[in-house]
């Protein structure tokens, strides 16, 4: 018999195969689609499935979660959260066993098996019976099921993310679902699981259960950061830092002078003793206090709880560089021209029936400003008038450039390409050190 180890590693091995989901902006409001997560068909890995921002309900220092016993002897593995059985998970000293079910007309039956929680996620762990005699596979009838919101007293929480995978040849399926946290408050939680049917209705069904805060788990850090890195357009703020047993989240907004949201969201390393910690995904929401567009960053658990240093290196974000100069167009070829700190090809200059064209070329993410872009041409100022698609560049030494091509409608040949100026990825790699006020538990 293979040991709960060998089985956790089967698992870390699968969930590392697995890529964060892009950001998803604003926040769940309707069920999700498409639950169970399907699959791959090859390796039938772990999928992350959904990702959703939000502003989560916080109740700071009103209710302290006794602590697990086994708090002070471990940190939690996140392997060992992500293993798709709560009874291996159980055997650990982990969670709140539920073993609630309820069952389709069909006969399927969804249970409850158990749950985790803490101040950064609400995790349930489930399993679907198909009724007797199906075998259901990953292109079969896994997305006509869905999971939907959790509720409670002052708790209404989002489903954020969901992994699993069908087991017993197709006639089980084990998932584990992750919510946005609970409140501490609540004595019943109800959880709402629907499916299609075959005529285009959804059947739902709901499970409540008794929720005991007291086998919730205990920050291993909670605290406010309260500092900031300057940027070319405004400033990016990291307001909070909270450690959890399942995770770390770092929250925070951005001051631009626009007031907007950036073009390129900033790109954070955590640091504890110097060791990067694992990044999984970033979120975006409206920040609340200052209307200013916020963010919240998942890191993986911390790697001990003997933590001497915490830091956070913004490594790169919305860079803007102003051209001070005209372009000279008198020469052009396939060589590169250095403004700033990036490079700009400016390829031909060809005459059209209704003007010339322009074609541009730069890196994928160097954006030119196109507002105020034009050229002069015979003593005039003539503004851009189309601009086409991008399209790529192969350079056949491994790099790929992006050109456009840019129309202006005048009878005379551009001389200077006038530019105010381009947005890029910049490199920062500013730090922030945060002050170690760790909340420990006791026995």
């Amino acid at each position: 018999m293979r040991t709960i180890e060998e089985k956790l590693h089967e698992h870390k091995q699968s969930f590392n195969r697995v890529q964060a989901p892009p950001e998803l902006e604003g926040r769940l409001r309707n069920a999700l689609q498409n639950v169970p997560v399907k699959p791959r068909k090859r390796n039938k890995a772990l999928l992350w499935v959904a990702s959703a921002a939000a502003a989560l309900i916080l109740i700071a220092g009103m209710y302290q979660y006794p602590a697990f016993a086994y708090y002070g002897a471990k940190l939690l593995d996140r392997n060992e959260l992500i293993s798709l059985s709560f009874s291996e998970v159980a055997e650990q000293g982990y969670g709140q066993t539920v073993n609630k079910s309820k069952k389709f007309d069909d006969g399927s039956v969804i249970t409850i098996n158990g749950v985790i929680a803490d101040d950064n996620a609400f995790l349930i762990y489930y399993t679907i019976d198909f009724p007797a005699g199906s075998r259901i596979g990953p292109e079969d009838r896994s997305s006509h099921y869905n999971v939907d919101k959790l509720h409670g007293f002052l708790t209404d929480s989002d489903p954020k993310a969901g992994y699993g995978n069908y087991i017993n040849d197709g006639s089980q399926y084990k998932g584990v679902y992750k919510y946005e946290p609970v409140s501490p408050f609540s004595r019943t939680l109800t959880a709402t699981f629907s499916k299609w049917q075959d005529n285009g209705e959804k059947a739902s069904n709901t499970i409540s259960f008794n929720f005991e805060a007291n086998k919730a788990m205990k920050n291993i850090v909670k605290q406010k950061i309260s500092k900031s890195v300057a940027v070319d357009q405004g400033t990016v703020h990291y307001d909070t830092i909270t450690a959890s047993p399942s995770s770390t989240i770092v929250r925070g907004h951005y001051e631009l002078e626009n007031k907007g949201n950036p073009w390129f969201f900033a790109k954070t390393k955590l640091l504890v003793n110097g060791t990067e910690v694992k990044f999984w995904g970033m979120s975006s929401s409206s920040y609340v206090k200052t209307g200013f567009p916020g963010f919240e960053l998942e890191f993986d658990v911390l790697p001990t709880d003997k933590i001497e240093t915490i830091e956070l290196v913004l490594e790169n974000s919305d860079g803007y560089q102003k051209v001070e100069k005209p372009i000279s167009l008198a020469s052009p070829s396939d060589q590169s021209i250095r403004i700033g700190g990036e490079k700009l090809w400016i390829r031909s200059v060809t005459k059209t029936d209704s003007g010339y064209d322009i074609v541009i070329a730069r890196k994928q993410f160097t954006i030119l400003e196109t507002d105020s872009l034009s050229v002069q041409a015979g003593g005039n100022i003539v503004p851009v008038s189309s601009i086409s698609a991008s399209r790529a560049w192969d350079l056949n030494n491994g790099n790929i450039l992006w050109e456009q091509t840019y129309s202006f409608a005048t009878a005379n040949k551009p001389e200077q390409l006038l530019l105010e100026g381009y947005r890029y990825i910049k490199t920062y790699d500013e730090k922030i050190t945060i002050p170690i006020e760790s909340k420990k538990s006791s026995h």
